[in-house]
C-alpha cells in the first residue's frame, strides 16, 4: 500500500474531536462527555427497549412451537413456515415508506404508536384458534414492527457522531440476543401455568404476557425519546449547540446546507444506485439468513439434542446471553479503532466454525457448544455493518432510503430463514447447517468487497479524481472520508 493510500485510511480512521472555540480543551471534553451521558441515559433506553419487545415478538413463535402451538392451531404441511415467511414480507414493505415518514410523523409519536400497534397484534395472537387468524395476524405484526428496526438506526445516527455510533448501535442491538434470553427464561416460567377455559395452552401466554409488555413499553416511550438534539429538553442551550456542533464536524463534508433538507426524489434514487447498499445489504441478507433460522428454530434445535419442556426453555438462555455480551464488545472495538466491515469479518468466522461443527459431530455437547459460537459470530458482526452504511451516506433522505433499503435486503433473509429448518430436516439438520453456513461465507466475501470499494473511493478522492464535487455537501464531496 502507497504512503499516500496509508495517509488516507488513516484519514477515514481518525478525526480530531471536536473543540468549542470559547471552551478550552477541558472544558470541551467535559462538556463532550455531559453530553454523551445524558444521551446514552435519555436516548438510548427506551428504544432499547423498545428493540427488544420488537425482536422478541417476532421469534417467541420458536419457543411456541415446542410448548404446543401447532398441534393446538391445526396446523398442517408447510402452514407455519408460511405464517413465519409472510410475517417477513410485510416486515420488508414496511421498512422504506416507514422511514420516509420518520421525520414528518416525528420520532417520538411515529416509534411509540408502531409498538402499541404490534404489541396489540401479538396480545391477539394469544386468543387465535385457527391457521387463518394466525396467518393474518402474523401480517399485521410484520406491518408494524418493519419499521422500528430502520427508523430507530436513522434516528440514533443524528444523535451520535459517525465516531460514536457503532458502540451505541452495538448496546441497541444486544437486546436483540438479550430478548431471546428474556424469551427463553420467561417461556420456561409459563409453560407451568395451568390451563383454562379461555388461555387453554400455556404457549397462548407468552403471546398475551409479551404484548402487554410491549404495550405498556410503547406508551411510555411517548414521554421519553426527543424527537432531536434541539428539541431534547434535558440538554441546555449551550450543551445543543455544543452536540449539533460536533455533529457537523463529524460528517465533515465542505458546504454542508444550513437550511433544513429538502425532500427531492434524486436524493432517494442515489440511496438506492449506492454501491455500498448493495454489498452491505447483500451480506446483510445473508448474515439475517442463519440469523433469523437461528432465532427462529433455536428452540427446535436444542429439542432434537435431547432436552425438553422449560429445560429446553431454559437451554436456549446461555447462547443469547453471551452473544449480548460479545455484541457490545465489538461495537466497543469497532468505535474506538474506527472500523466497521474489517471488524465483522473477524466475528463471522467464529459463526462459520460453529455450523461447519455443529453438522458434521454426533456430541450433543460438543453441538450444544457450537450454538454459542454461532450465536457469537452471527450476533457480533452486525452492529458495524449497520453503522458503516449510516456513516457513509450523507442527507437525511439519501441516509433513510439506503439504510431502509438495506433493511428491505436483509429482512428478505427471514423468508428463507422460514423454509430453512424444516421437520423434515430432524434430528441432525445437516442440510440446514451447511446452508447457513455458506450464507456467512457469503457474506465473508461481499463485506471485503465493500471495504475495497471504499479503500478505492478514499484512495480517488486524495488523487483528486472527485474533486468535481467538491462543495456539493455530501458524500460525494472530496472532504468527505469513507469508514472502512
Amino acid at each position: 500500500m502507497s504512503e499516500k493510500a496509508v495517509q488516507v485510511v488513516s484519514q477515514t480512521t481518525r478525526r480530531p474531536a471536536f473543540k468549542s472555540p470559547t471552551l478550552d480543551d477541558a472544558e470541551s471534553k467535559a462538556l463532550t462527555r455531559r453530553i454523551l451521558w445524558k444521551l446514552d441515559t435519555r436516548v438510548l433506553p427506551p428504544i432499547t427497549i423498545l428493540y427488544l419487545c420488537n425482536f422478541f415478538d417476532r421469534s417467541n413463535v420458536g419457543n411456541a412451537k415446542i410448548l404446543g402451538l401447532e398441534t393446538d392451531l391445526h396446523l398442517v404441511g408447510k402452514q407455519y413456515a408460511t405464517a413465519l415467511c409472510i410475517f417477513y414480507v410485510f416486515y420488508v414493505l414496511a421498512d422504506v415508506p416507514s422511514n420516509l415518514f420518520l421525520k414528518k410523523a416525528t420520532p417520538r409519536v411515529w416509534l411509540s404508536l408502531l409498538a402499541v400497534l404490534w404489541g396489540i397484534s401479538v396480545m391477539c395472537i394469544g386468543f387465535v384458534r385457527n391457521y387463518a387468524g394466525f396467518f393474518v395476524l402474523r401480517c399485521l405484526l410484520g406491518l408494524f414492527e418493519g419499521g422500528l428496526y430502520p427508523g430507530s438506526l436513522l434516528y440514533l445516527s443524528t444523535m451520535y457522531t459517525r465516531e460514536e455510533l457503532a458502540l451505541r448501535v452495538g448496546v441497541f442491538y444486544s437486546s436483540a440476543s438479550l430478548s431471546g434470553a428474556f424469551g427463553g427464561l420467561l417461556a420456561s416460567g409459563l409453560s407451568h401455568i395451568p390451563p383454562t377455559s379461555i388461555v387453554d395452552g400455556s404457549w397462548r401466554w407468552i403471546f398475551i404476557i409479551e404484548g402487554l409488555l410491549t404495550v405498556v413499553c410503547g406508551i411510555a416511550a411517548v414521554g421519553l425519546i426527543p424527537n432531536s438534539i434541539e428539541t431534547a429538553s434535558f440538554l441546555t442551550p449551550g450543551e445543543q449547540e455544543h452536540a449539533l456542533a460536533r455533529l457537523d464536524l463529524s460528517n465533515n463534508v465542505s458546504g454542508s446546507p444550513t437550511e433544513p433538507e429538502a425532500f427531492r426524489w434524486s436524493k432517494v434514487v442515489r440511496g438506492i444506485l449506492s454501491p455500498q447498499l448493495w454489498f452491505t445489504g447483500l451480506a446483510y441478507f445473508a448474515i439475517c439468513c442463519a440469523l433469523y433460522s437461528f432465532s427462529l428454530f433455536l428452540p427446535t434445535i436444542i429439542v432434537s439434542l435431547g432436552y425438553s419442556g422449560s429445560k429446553a426453555q431454559l437451554m436456549t438462555v446461555p447462547p443469547y446471553a453471551v452473544a449480548a455480551m460479545t455484541v457490545t464488545l465489538y461495537a466497543f472495538l469497532s468505535d474506538r479503532l474506527r472500523l466497521r466491515g474489517v471488524l465483522s469479518l473477524f466475528a463471522l468466522p467464529l459463526g462459520v466454525i460453529g455450523y461447519a461443527v455443529i453438522a458434521r459431530v454426533e456430541s450433543n455437547s460438543v453441538k450444544y457448544g457450537m450454538t454459542l459460537l454461532m450465536g457469537v459470530g452471527i450476533y457480533s458482526s452486525v452492529p458495524p455493518i449497520l453503522v458503516w452504511l449510516l456513516n457513509n451516506s450523507t442527507g437525511h433522505y439519501k441516509r433513510a432510503t439506503s439504510g431502509a433499503m438495506q433493511l428491505v435486503l436483509a429482512n428478505c433473509g427471514g423468508i428463507v430463514a422460514a423454509f430453512l429448518y424444516p421437520n423434515s430436516e430432524k434430528p441432525l439438520y445437516y442440510k440446514s447447517h451447511n446452508v447457513a453456513m455458506g450464507c456467512l461465507l457469503a457474506a465473508c466475501v461481499l463485506i471485503l468487497l465493500n471495504v475495497l470499494y471504499c479503500w478505492k473511493v478514499n484512495t480517488d478522492k486524495a488523487k483528486g479524481k472527485y474533486d468535481k464535487y467538491a462543495g456539493y455537501g455530501d458524500d460525494r464531496d472530496p472532504s468527505f472520508k469513507m469508514s472502512l
